[in-house]
């Protein structure tokens, strides 16, 4: 990992294209990641301006704009592209109101099931990140594109095929494919091809054809300049069978252009002196100022109110992915020696039935507030003497890096980037006083509660270890520092940029004006992540 950069000596324009950004529309992590992200690299020289769809709440925080373009017909669809500065974060938005003027979740239907049209929906919002990343928008022309996810993965792709057919000639704008979750390809009908505006020829393995499909992260992933995941684990991961989600081929013959930059958290916001969700504001480190934020959790949730239970904090969207389905089975287990459960979270239908029941059962000690609460996902680390992360696959996670910080001691399973973030309290990193969680693997009943005792009896026999524990947790950085710093790096080279020699321009332009792309630069610098044997549980889920 990177862990210093020189900033560019003249700012690099990056255009970051998703569909979700915290604080105006987040399901998961990756709202979160380009809400904070763009902060951590401004004092590298590196100005971002990320693209949205024109949400109900992103076009409300949108207050003051002006308008870039307006486009009658893309791919059937009328839409206009607004500039303007919320939140102090800089926007571009593309709003489209037949696509994206839609109360509620960005990808469901009221009956959670996904909107019918979202393939051209973000086929028309990959559309129109691909015009401006080609200059067709005076006012604002990228140095290079970050695409996250399937929704922006048809970017590239689009890149690609006007650069063949020679639509818009010029410079050529690198591409970053970001992967948050290879579990979500954005996959549609190949019916859908001349829809989405790409040519027959795109609809080939060695294009965005995928089991007989079009996948718009397949898309992405063959076409962009260079791929990012999330941590370091989780790129190896997805280049085995078990957690390449079918993606695993092509990642692994892309692998010299593949790397992990973990996630960090806006310690900004994630200060619980200052966190406005705390009831009661402690220093980070502070183990005994925790205390009032437990019982204030506690009556919260219409707990017992008692110093002495061991309280476990889960905060998370309700799915398979994620574990959840494990709880209905263990816990019973789980509530012994004075034990409560409290869940925050929304997802799977039947998941969420379960957790009724048990909170039913055991009343006063298993308590669920079945929806999102950005706010409890603050409190409960706050307050809970644990979290629990059981995901099956979790290609970083942030939920560990906020109870890091807030001192809920993590249980997480050994995956991703929560094997590369916590370390496990087993006796060898004790005794060097380096433990700072509880890791176990596979993900099934036994293992999960085996971990939870493991946690529950340090926790009742050794406080001082337990609260060292704490300590080591709340000195972990979970900051963008050195994650912003691989960012800067990468795309130094993607730019074909020395930063430690002078330069009039950041851009080294070829004879044909075109910028080099990562194939050109590969001699000048090869970055490889850790060669360690991937760690995973059972099979994951299928992909969807």
């Amino acid at each position: 990992m990177v862990s210093t950069a020189i900033p560019f000596r003249l700012p690099v324009r990056l255009l970051s294209v998703s569909a979700e950004m915290f604080p105006f529309v987040k399901t998961g992590g990756l709202g979160d990641v380009t809400g904070s992200l763009p902060h951590a690299l401004a004092p590298y020289g590196v100005k971002v301006t990320t693209l949205l769809p024109g949400y109900p709440a992103v076009m409300a925080a949108l207050r003051e704009r002006k308008k870039l373009a307006y486009r009658p017909d893309i791919l059937g669809h009328a839409a206009t592209l607004w500039s303007g500065r919320a939140q102090d974060l800089d926007l571009l938005v593309f709003d489209a109101p037949t696509l994206f003027d839609r109360p509620g979740n960005p990808y469901l239907c009221p009956d959670g099931l996904d909107w019918p049209d979202n393939g051209i929906r973000f086929a028309a919002f990959s559309r129109m990140a691909a015009d401006i990343a080609q200059g067709q928008v005076a006012a604002f022309q990228p140095d290079l594109v970050q695409a996250h996810d399937w929704q922006a993965g048809l970017v590239a792709a689009y890149l690609y095929h006007d650069r063949r057919a020679q639509v818009v000639p010029g410079r050529v704008v690198p591409v970053v494919q970001t992967i948050h979750n290879l579990a979500f390809q954005g996959r549609f009908p190949v019916a859908d091809l001349a829809r989405f505006g790409l040519p027959p020829e795109a609809l080939s393995v060695e294009g965005c054809e995928c089991y007989g499909a079009i996948s718009f992260l397949k898309a992405g992933l063959y076409h962009a300049d260079r791929i990012t995941t999330v941590s370091p684990t989780y790129a190896h991961e997805i280049q085995t069978p078990e957690g390449g989600m079918g993606l695993d081929g092509l990642l692994r013959h892309r692998g010299e252009l593949l790397e992990g930059i973990l996630n960090g958290i806006d310690t900004a916001t994630w200060n619980p002196a200052s966190d406005r969700a705390v009831h009661f504001p402690y220093m980070v480190g502070d183990t005994v100022g925790r205390a009032p934020n437990k019982r204030a959790l506690q009556a919260e949730f219409g707990l017992a109110a008692d110093p002495d239970a061991f309280v476990i904090g889960i905060v998370s969207r309700l799915t398979a992915q994620k574990g959840i389905d494990v709880l209905a089975a263990a816990m019973p287990r789980l509530l012994v020696a004075n034990t409560q459960v409290i869940v925050v979270g929304e997802g799977d239908r039947e998941i969420e039935r379960s957790l009724a029941v048990l909170q039913r059962q055991f009343p006063r000690r298993v308590a669920c507030h079945l929806n999102y609460s950005e706010e409890l996902g603050h409190r409960v680390p706050a307050g809970a003497d644990v979290l629990l992360i059981p995901s099956r696959f979790e290609p970083c996670g942030l939920t560990q890096l906020g109870a890091l910080r807030y001192g809920a001691v993590p249980i997480a399973s050994r995956v991703g980037g929560l094997a590369d973030t916590i370390v496990d309290a087993n006796p060898a990193a004790m005794a060097r006083g380096g433990g700072t969680g509880f890791l176990f693997s596979p993900v099934d009943e036994e293992t999960l509660v085996s971990a939870v005792n493991r946690a529950r009896l340090l926790y009742r026999r050794q406080r001082a270890t337990w609260r060292q524990l704490q300590l080591n947790g709340a000195g972990y950085d979970v900051s963008w520092n050195a994650k912003a710093a691989h960012y800067v790096a990468l795309f130094a080279e993607l730019l074909g940029v020395d930063l430690s020699v002078p330069a009039m321009s950041n851009v080294i332009m070829l004879s044909s004006g075109r910028i080099p792309t990562a194939d050109r630069l590969r001699e000048s610098r090869r970055r490889h992540i850790a060669r360690r044997a991937p760690r995973l549980s059972h099979p994951v889920a299928v992909p969807h």
